[in-house]
């Protein structure tokens, strides 16, 4: 059984009941539902999950105290660890798992500052240039399977609400990005026979052309162990996950790198071709660093405009 399934299930079976039953006059107050760092939050889990921090169990989230005080918050997490220590034959941890715990009673807006920094989820310019995207990914994962009042749901749809001008300068600044270690740098390195470090140069360019490809699908690249796994299921760009495990598990000796070359500029083309699809590029054209330049003069804002192509590339 899936993590997130198990999660829902054992909300249904003695969550909900308990919530109803025993705090009938907050229940339309809180959220409850699944999100976070775990693979389970992505469905991304199987056998291999399940040998750590795998387990019946879920997240309240409560608003402030001025709503819910410290005494109802203490009974509810109270009433939460007295539910069911086994269910459908997966135990319950004893000990908070690696990491602190992933589920239980949190108020909402800890959970999300402590996550990303903000508790609503309205982030300023330096927060959307410096959060990384996998953090926003975490905050914006899983399911959520009761929130009456929005509590929680309103903070995910601001953290998926990226300004527009935020979102060009990304682009723009990993499609440099991707011309720096492509078009420049990794054909330079192969002159020299540095053979490691162009293996480096195309990391790079991989690890920045699934950036692209992630904002041009307006999703959050998940942390790396899952981004292929996440690349493969985008409804947008998907066939370059197996020229990108090509890339970066094949080696560089000429008659290989020739063939690296060739799927580097066929991935370029497919971008470029889904800029245009957009219309974030007004017409075709081949040098990925110009390209970057193009959009970056699409952003409205002046002062984002003229910050650093590359303020937001970390």
């Amino acid at each position: 059984m899936k993590g997130l399934e198990l999660s829902k299930a054992y909300y249904n079976e003695y969550g909900k009941k308990m919530l109803e039953e025993q705090f009938s006059d907050i229940v339309d107050k809180i959220a409850v539902g699944l999100m976070g760092s775990g693979s389970e939050c992505y469905g991304y889990d199987d056998e291999i999950s399940q040998d750590h921090d795998f387990e019946p169990g879920f997240c309240i989230f409560l608003p402030d105290e001025s709503v819910i005080d410290e005494k109802t918050a203490f009974q509810l997490e109270r009433a939460y660890w007295k539910l069911p220590k086994e269910f459908k034959g997966y135990k319950r941890s004893i000990f908070s798992p690696v990491g602190g715990n992933r589920h239980g009673v949190f108020r909402a807006a800890e959970y999300f500052r402590e996550k990303t920094g903000s508790e609503d989820g309205r982030l300023n310019l330096q927060q959307w240039f410096t959060t990384d995207d996998y953090v926003l990914a975490e905050a914006t994962n899983g399911e959520i399977f009761r929130d009456d009042s929005n509590l929680v749901n309103d903070i995910r749809k601001n953290f998926m609400s990226m300004p527009q001008d935020v979102f060009l300068k990304k682009l723009a600044g990993n499609l440099l990005m991707m011309a720096q270690s492509s078009q420049y740098n990794y054909n330079r390195l192969l002159k020299r026979q540095e053979y490691a470090a162009a293996q480096l140069a195309v990391y790079e360019y991989v690890r920045s052309a699934m950036r692209v490809i992630f904002l041009l699908n307006r999703t959050y690249m998940p942390y790396y162990k899952w981004s292929f796994r996440a690349l493969r299921s985008l409804k947008k760009l998907s066939v370059t996950a197996e020229i990108f495990e090509y890339l970066i598990t094949s080696g560089n000796e000429e008659t290989v790198s020739d063939n690296k070359r060739g799927m580097i500029e066929t991935v370029n083309s497919l971008i470029v071709e889904e800029l245009l699809n957009q219309k974030l590029l007004d017409q075709e054209e081949g040098d990925l660093e110009k390209i970057a330049y193009k959009v970056n003069e699409k952003i409205e804002d002046n002062e984002i405009r003229n910050m650093d192509i590359l303020v937001s590339v970390h």
